[in-house]
């Protein structure tokens, strides 16, 4: 077989796999997929999620929630006599946890489940507020872009009156109210922490509002309210996802800012703040009963901080929709195609008068 004849068939062979290629590359993901793809490339925020799920798990299952039971058998509430000074129990006598691998506190009442119930109830608390701040933000902040208008500025008045009382201050008053209910606790700090949502739903309604197919659906006659849960808030939910994300994380620092002043989750309770600030006199003496709550409050703040830039990234619409964004296109795939071609006539034995043209030069293209 002549040098021609072979040369030609390694190209043939390039052209049909720079085609194969192409169109690979030209396969475009969904929205869904690409948001997943992106999501998991953001590998902080994939451990964060995995880590922020495993407290989750560890605090609901370990001591049981509500009629549930739990595999741990100590009560949060139980006394009993102080073992070894009430010092983590850790890895000690071959046991990774021992009888109280947290230790125990000054009455003898384990102290992992203590911190267990506690990371219960602050979890509890923020997910309500941040439910409860973004239901109603998104649906003053779609109505306020939607109509404008004198409704727009009450929205927007409204907002700007919330904002300017202290949310410090202010959710100590909502705080006061709550008593020991937690839910409740969650309900009134959402109904202080809702602007934020608000302004940004609302920016981003008035940049929807004036798409051509919401103006295609008002010509035609369709509710407002249609188009607002049609297209305002589906088309917004990125925005509304983030911002969910990091108003749970402010929530969690929020409830441990008032339960530690005495205004947030109340005693028989706990929560994480709560044991802060009840034992943080022993600081000294018995830290460890400092430190575990404050380990998990940076825990649990620090991975919904890492998953939100992550969602952040995932919805971001300034990124390419293709499978393949890098500049693999035209020449590249070319120079690739041929080059493994050859590489495939070496393996096979051959390589006798045929050299590969692209070994003879250098980067930047010239002859050696």
């Amino acid at each position: 077989m002549s040098n021609d004849k072979i040369s030609q068939q390694m190209v043939d062979l390039a052209e049909v796999e720079d085609t194969k290629l192409q169109q690979k590359s030209r396969h475009s993901y969904s929205q869904g997929q690409l948001i997943r793809r992106r999501f998991f490339r953001h590998k902080p925020a994939v451990i964060s999620l995995v880590v922020l799920a495993a407290v989750v798990i560890l605090a609901f299952s370990s001591i049981g929630f509500g009629p549930v039971p739990g595999w741990w058998d100590q009560h949060y509430q139980a006394t009993g006599s102080i073992i070894d000074g009430g010092r983590p129990m850790m890895f000690q006598d071959g046991n990774i946890l021992g009888e109280h691998p947290f230790g125990q506190e000054n009455v003898g009442r384990d102290y992992f489940a203590m911190v267990m119930r506690g990371a219960q109830q602050s979890l509890i608390v923020a997910f309500v507020t941040a439910l409860v701040s973004s239901i109603i933000g998104i649906a003053l902040g779609a109505i306020a872009g939607y109509f404008r208008g004198w409704v727009e500025s009450v929205i927007m008045r409204l907002t700007d009156f919330v904002i300017v009382v202290p949310t410090l201050v202010f959710a100590a008053m909502l705080g006061n109210i709550a008593g020991s209910s937690v839910v409740m606790l969650g309900v009134l700090l959402g109904c202080a922490t809702w602007t934020g949502m608000c302004r940004l739903v609302r920016a981003e309604v008035l940049r929807i509002r004036e798409m051509e197919y919401v103006s295609a659906a008002i010509a035609m006659g369709a509710a407002p309210s249609r188009i607002i849960i049609k297209h305002m808030i589906p088309n917004s939910i990125g925005v509304i996802i983030v911002n969910a994300t990091f108003a749970f994380v402010a929530a969690i620092l929020l409830e441990t800012t008032l339960s530690y002043l005495g205004m947030g989750v109340q005693r028989p309770e706990v929560s994480l703040g709560l044991l802060i600030e009840q034992y943080q006199n022993a600081f000294t003496t018995r830290p460890w009963l400092f430190w575990f709550p404050g380990l998990f409050i940076i825990i649990i703040a620090l991975a919904g901080n890492f998953i939100g830039d992550g969602l952040r990234d995932a919805f971001d619409p300034r990124q390419a929709r293709t499978r393949d964004s890098r500049p693999s296109l035209g020449g590249v795939l070319g120079l690739r195609s041929i080059q493994r071609a050859f590489r495939l006539k070496n393996d096979v034995g051959m390589s006798e008068g045929i050299k590969d043209p692209y070994s003879e030069t250098t980067g930047s293209g010239r002859k050696k």
